[in-house]
Parts: C-alpha cells; structure tokens; sequence
C-alpha cells in the first residue's frame, strides 16, 4: 500500500495560482488511481480531480473544471495539482488520496495528511 505526503499549500491571493504536490511511497504507485479532495471548514470533505494510472484519464469537479489540472510522474511516484485562478471559495485543507481501483471516482482508501490552502479576497 502507498503512503501519500502533500505540500505545496500557503496563501494565495484571488486570482493567483498554486501547485500542490503528493508524494507516494511504495512499488506500485502506478497501479493507484490518484485523486485529490479538499474540506473546508464546517463543510463535508469534497472530491476535486481524479487520474488514471496511466494518467490519460482524468476528471473534475464543475466547481475547478478548466482552472485546475492533475497529472502524475509514475517514475518519480508523484501526484500534482496545478491550480489556477484561485477564488476564496477554493480555501480548504487538501488532501492526496489513492485507490487501486481504476475507477476514478467513488471511494478513496488512501489519504495524505492534507495541506492548507487560503485564498485572500
């Protein structure tokens, strides 16, 4: 089973971007689906992109389609989460997960510990 280690989070004004990164140890990271969630606070933990092993599947959140984008480097075992044109509404903890179904959406069985992201109006 892989452990995930995000970084990548701060504070970021209205309009700027970020790029958040998930580390994953363990020989079969490229047989994990990868995803990354986000919970803001006093909200329910929210789904906002998923990728394929390959990485030509992917798919989003209405809410970031077309301002963030996933992709993964299954030599280097790492998950990226570019995120563009950040809105307040983007503040949240989060979170790296895994599966090994291929699959990308339902259920996610492994979690990073999460990383703070503030959007500044």
């Amino acid at each position: 089973q892989v452990q995930l280690v995000e970084s990548g989070g701060g504070l970021v004004q209205a309009g700027g971007s970020l790029r958040l990164s998930c580390a994953a140890s363990g020989r079969t990271f490229s047989s994990y689906t990868m995803g990354w969630f986000r919970q803001a606070p006093g909200k329910e933990r929210e789904f906002v992109a998923a990728i394929g092993w390959s990485g030509s599947s992917t798919t989003y959140a209405n809410s970031v389609n077309g301002r963030f984008t996933i992709s993964r480097d299954n030599t280097l075992k790492t998950v990226t989460l570019q995120m563009n044109s950040l809105k307040p509404e983007d503040t949240a903890v989060y979170y790296c997960a895994a599966k090994q179904s291929p699959v990308l959406t339902g259920v996610f069985g492994v979690w990073g510990q999460g990383t703070q992201v503030t959007v500044s109006s």
